[in-house]
């Protein structure tokens, strides 16, 4: 990777102005890491170069890119922050620092999901530099992409290391961010040094099962693409082949039997719009008999981080199964991409989307609302306030799901949440005044948790109906935050507490 390969890939994306700003950047990285080189034997500046060449391909804005650029100055060279902020501003400099307290935060810890109070300043590090802006984070997944490309120079226990953490840290965070190209990219590249022989195992009964598959399907492309062109429908269409460790996966769900997945390959038909998705899908199932039972509409239900498209199964007359995946462009652009590709930080600094009010992001889609609940976290970390490990797991590390308000409003709240934290995440006051629910039109009782794609309506009452059992009715951080703040106002939290405390007091003897 050199200047001129990073220069040539931006010309497209920023104006004039902004590649002069990114020559400098490079010209000043090249010279901060001057005599420095990586273990390849490579001059160093392939890697940010390699960075920068990432973030671009992502449609980044020109902050992340120069940041993508500058990111390992501060902690490997003599480059300071406060000379980053003079050369290229303030948002500049505040992703570099971002993006290194990441990595000093992933130092102290060995993934995220093995927790330890020790471990808790780096936790707060990393949720702080995240949650204050969601870029430092894609920045730090080229980041980790590049150097899992170049993982081959590294003794083999660090390779071991950093693969481990890629697939439980980066790869999980890609995806949460609906980084679907990258976050496959990081997958395929850890498991190989995770666990080579399952890799290999793997790849081979892959191997052996598209040769066959390929040509059939070569047959089928054929005869879609002439009923399509037909019909006067404006495609594209392409193959999907199922990446090795998402096969290694899947098998270890159905016992190792292979022939129980239908999608080792799919064809992907990606149109104009939504209405031509539907329409499209219409065809197919008038061509071949479709297996109603896995018929998804991810258009209507996305998955819960903002992926959408048809997924169909369908039965030719040659009785040959094939999969088909049906998506717009705007939808394929965020299938690969993600937050990277479709949240415009360039076109939307002075938009509401991007508008701060109090360290939060506001209007964020439904499938991004977890930033803004990280952002509340980090919050609390900041101002040193205690949060559980097993808080850290219900809202961040969870499985999320969808939930609908009765006008059609989304909210994205994780797995196994309760009809008042749905109610809290609303509006607080709609929280304190909730008498009953109704879930898909049916009274639903409080204790019982919501499930994706249900429909709630919150049935309030003129007075207040919180009460402390409630405290035991809310699984998220942000409702019992704001229910604990209401009992407070309303006097009915005083003894709780001093019995918290009185608790607390006794075990701290115990331990002397």
């Amino acid at each position: 990777m050199k200047k001129r390969d990073v220069i040539e890939a931006a010309r497209p994306h920023y104006p004039e102005g902004q590649l002069l700003e990114l020559e400098h950047a490079i010209d000043v990285t090249t010279e901060a890491h001057k005599g420095q080189k990586r273990r390849s034997g490579e001059p160093y500046i392939v890697h940010p170069l390699a960075v920068a060449k990432l973030l671009i391909d992502w449609e980044m804005d020109i902050d992340s890119v120069l940041a993508g650029i500058l990111h390992d100055t501060v902690e490997d060279t003599d480059l300071t922050l406060e000379r980053i902020e003079t050369l290229f501003g303030q948002d500049v400099a505040f992703l570099v620092d971002g993006v290194t307290k990441v990595g000093q935060a992933r130092a102290g810890m060995r993934d995220l999901e093995s927790y330890l109070p020790q471990t808790k300043d780096n936790l707060s590090k990393l949720l702080i530099a995240i949650g204050r802006d969601v870029r430092v984070i894609i920045i730090k997944i080229a980041d980790r992409l590049h150097n899992l490309q170049t993982l081959e120079h590294m003794p083999k226990e660090k390779q071991v290391k950093i693969a481990r953490e890629s697939l439980e840290v980066f790869a999980p965070m890609a995806d949460r961010l609906g980084m679907g190209g990258p976050r496959m990219q990081i997958e395929e590249l850890a498991f190989r040094y995770v666990d080579p022989k399952e890799f290999t195992r793997t790849q081979n009964l892959l191997k052996k099962r598209l040769g066959k598959s390929t040509r059939k399907l070569g047959k089928i492309r054929q005869e879609v693409e002439k009923r399509l062109a037909e019909e006067g429908v404006e495609f594209e269409i392409n193959g999907r082949v199922k990446s090795v460790y998402s096969l290694w996966r899947k098998l270890q769900r159905v016992n190792g039997n292979i022939d129980d997945i239908y999608d080792l390959m799919a064809l992907r038909i990606i149109v104009k719009n939504k209405h031509e998705c539907y329409r499209t899908l219409g065809i197919l199932h008038g061509m071949y008999q479709p297996m109603i039972h896995r018929i998804k509409d991810y258009i209507a239900v996305p998955k819960t981080n903002g992926y959408q498209s048809l997924h169909t199964t369908v039965i030719t007359p040659n009785e040959q199964i094939v999969e088909f995946q049906v998506r717009s462009h705007a939808m394929h652009q965020y299938a690969e991409g993600g937050l990277a590709a479709s949240f415009h930080y360039h076109e939307q600094k002075t938009a509401d989307t991007y508008t701060k009010k109090k360290g939060h992001l506001e209007k964020l889609p439904s499938q991004l609302q977890w930033i803004t609940q990280l952002q509340e976290i980090a919050g609390k970390l900041r101002r040193g306030e205690d949060v559980p490990r097993e808080q850290l797991d219900i809202d961040l590390f969870g499985r999320r799901m969808f939930i609908y308000s009765p006008k059609g409003d989304i909210y994205n709240l994780p797995h196994g949440a309760l009809p008042l934290d749905f109610a809290y995440l609303i509006h607080s006051d709609i929280g304190k005044y909730a008498a009953s629910f109704k879930v898909n039109g049916k009274i639903h009782p409080f204790d019982k948790p919501l499930e994706n794609g249900d429909m709630v309506e919150v049935i309030t009452k003129k007075m207040p109906q919180a009460k402390r059992a409630w405290l035991d009715l809310v699984k998220t951080s942000h409702a019992k935050e704001k229910l604990r703040s209401q009992l407070k106002q309303m006097g009915l939290v005083e003894t709780l507490t001093n019995a918290a405390a009185i608790m607390r007091e006794k075990a701290r003897r115990r331990k002397n």
